[in-house]
């Protein structure tokens, strides 16, 4: 049997400290991903900001991409918290047999977890560069993987699921897949042209005030158009029954 290796840091207080030095490096590594692209970021430069020597990266993510890595694993942790209970929410309510109100609401409640993650990156640039320049396709593909797995395709998959029961339309057909899309697209814009919108609207940032009430105005606009997509599952159902009653009393 090998000897025990011998800790490289003292169990009291060390994990601790190793556990902060590694957020700090991540964080600083996230806002200079973000400002710079991964080819353009340095790992002296994220040592710097983050105020640790070099051979620090080293020592807990071994090169760049296992950087880069840590960071999105770190950031997919972080949109689990704000989204994984809305999802597993929606996923036990399309398990049963829900109303469409409970569905709606349960859209609108995902839809809410969206918001409250675009509104805290806009309050973070570096993080929304980081998601912008990721969505553009100029990072490695490793991190799209590991978000698309963990958080991207549990949400969209619940959020079409509820637009499909809602509009009595099958969760792969494109019409259904635009429609979702479409709703969660009135939040992604605030998020991608956040400059823009800001300039428009002539407001200098997105403080909690500003944030409920875009929040409020998207989630009454998505109420409106799921309420009338149910309204026409419910009046095509009507038509089926009509034109079968129809084909039974020809015969």
């Amino acid at each position: 049997m090998n000897p025990a290796k011998k800790l490289r840091r003292s169990p009291e207080g060390g994990y601790a400290r190793g556990d902060e030095t590694r957020h700090r490096i991540i964080d600083a590594a996230v806002e200079l991903f973000g400002e710079h692209g991964f080819e353009g970021a340095s790992t002296r430069d994220i040592a710097a900001r983050a105020g640790v020597n070099a051979p620090a990266l080293q020592y807990y993510f071994e090169n760049k991409e296992g950087v880069y890595r840590a960071c999105v694993e770190a950031l997919a942790d972080e949109a689990l918290k704000t989204f994984g209970p809305a999802i597993e929410h929606a996923q036990e309510l399309l398990r049963g047999n829900a109303d469409t109100e409970a569905l709606i609401d349960a859209f609108l409640r995902i839809q809410a977890a969206i918001a409250d993650g675009a509104f805290a990156k806009a309050s973070k640039p570096g993080r929304r560069l980081f998601f912008a320049r990721e969505q553009a396709g100029y990072e490695p593909e490793s991190a799209t993987q590991i978000l698309a797995c963990r958080i991207r395709e549990p949400l969209n998959d619940a959020s079409a699921q509820l637009v499909a029961r809602i509009s009595g339309r099958a969760a792969d057909d494109p019409l259904t897949l635009i429609r979702t899309f479409s709703l969660h697209g009135q939040l992604v814009i605030f998020h991608v042209a956040h400059r823009s919108m800001l300039t428009m609207l002539g407001w200098k940032s997105i403080d909690a005030e500003k944030a409920e009430q875009l929040k409020t105005i998207v989630r009454e606009q998505t109420r409106t158009l799921l309420e009338l997509w149910s309204l026409e599952r419910d009046e095509a159902r009507i038509a089926d029954g009509r034109t079968a009653g129809k084909g039974k009393a020809r015969k």
